[in-house]
């Protein structure tokens, strides 16, 4: 019975994480580009300058040597050197936000728009893609016990990263106002050396974690096509498997090159259905027979994230199909 339930929750995982390795790209190719127009311009108008869609394709030899490596030990120190590199830009992204932070009462609408809350909500929810790496990185620890401990791995590691999300998006915001662009880190003056350092040192921390968040999808995928290859055609064919699939990833990201679009889409089709509204109708669906709490709160509860979830996905995903058609 539970059979097309899961089948639902792998498909859509692995939706997800191909998406957003879409986001990925569009991400990694918008910085380099940013940095490669400053040092070598051949023009004023976006017409007279390379093309986005020509810094995605210079990155796929990359890609491909990432997305082929399948053991995850292998992948941890890309993971750490990324880890590094984020932390590095985190700290000189702070510099030029604290420094000479206009008047607020300039740049910052206390009133938002609300036209655009689908889209920051659909954004906020992209925040948990992160999600389906949880269990393959609990299964390969020495102790998978610590991972979900009090204090675990996962707990200190969640509260340091809404930590340095809330950080960058509130004196973001402070200090570039409506006009902050999908990465904060674009709006860094591309005149100033160390600017120029944080987008670089950025795009390739993106660019070591492609291996990590393609292993996701590819663990899910891969089984099922595994089934009905012959024993000696497996090694070659999951090669074969991993470069379409990554080569799938970089044709969706040449056709949509626009990161703001695209991180809202994803996080509203996908992340809305896998991170709000799958884990609440399981709770629900587990414990209905063995009672629901006092009051019948856990019901009440997944009733109420399940009416945010759907929300999202459909004011979300309009406003986010609307914004990529206006582009386009």
């Amino acid at each position: 019975m539970w059979t097309p339930n899961r089948s639902f929750v792998n498909v859509a995982l692995a939706a997800t994480y191909y998406s957003a390795l879409c986001v990925y790209i569009v991400f990694i190719a918008t910085a380099i580009k940013q940095v490669a127009d400053y040092h070598y311009p051949m023009g004023t108008t976006a017409d007279e300058t390379i093309n986005i869609r020509l810094y995605i394709l210079m990155l796929v030899p990359f890609l491909y040597a990432l997305g082929l490596i399948r053991n995850l030990k292998y992948l941890v120190p890309f993971s750490a050197l990324a880890n590094v590199f984020i932390l590095i830009g985190f700290c000189i992204t702070l510099y030029y936000m604290f420094t000479d932070i206009p008047d607020t009462s300039d740049k910052v609408e206390i009133t938002p728009d609300f036209s655009t809350l689908p889209v920051f909500f659909s954004t906020v929810i992209f925040a948990m893609e992160g999600i389906g790496v949880v269990m393959p990185l609990e299964n390969s620890m020495r102790n998978p016990g610590h991972f979900l401990g009090c204090p675990g791995v996962l707990n200190i590691a969640m509260l340091i990263v809404v930590g340095l999300y809330a950080i960058i998006g509130l004196f973001g915001y402070l200090k570039y106002g409506d006009s902050v662009d999908a990465s904060v880190t674009l709006n860094l003056p591309l005149e100033d050396v160390l600017a120029q350092v944080v987008k670089i040192l950025i795009a390739a921390a993106i660019l070591f974690s492609y291996g990590l968040q393609f292993f996701v999808p590819t663990d899910i995928c891969w089984p099922m096509v595994e089934k009905h290859v012959s024993e000696g055609k497996k090694n070659i064919l999951q090669n074969v498997f991993r470069l379409s699939t990554i080569t799938a990833t970089v044709a969706v990201a040449i056709a949509v090159p626009n990161l703001g679009p695209i991180i809202s889409l994803v996080g509203a089709v996908c992340f809305s259905t896998l991170g709000l509204l799958c884990p609440a109708v399981i709770e629900t669906a587990t414990h209905w027979e063995n009672g629901l709490g006092k009051f019948r709160w856990v019901l009440w509860k997944n009733v109420i994230i399940v009416f945010f979830s759907l929300l999202a996905l459909i004011t979300g995903a309009y406003t986010s199909i609307l914004e990529i058609i206006k582009e386009y």
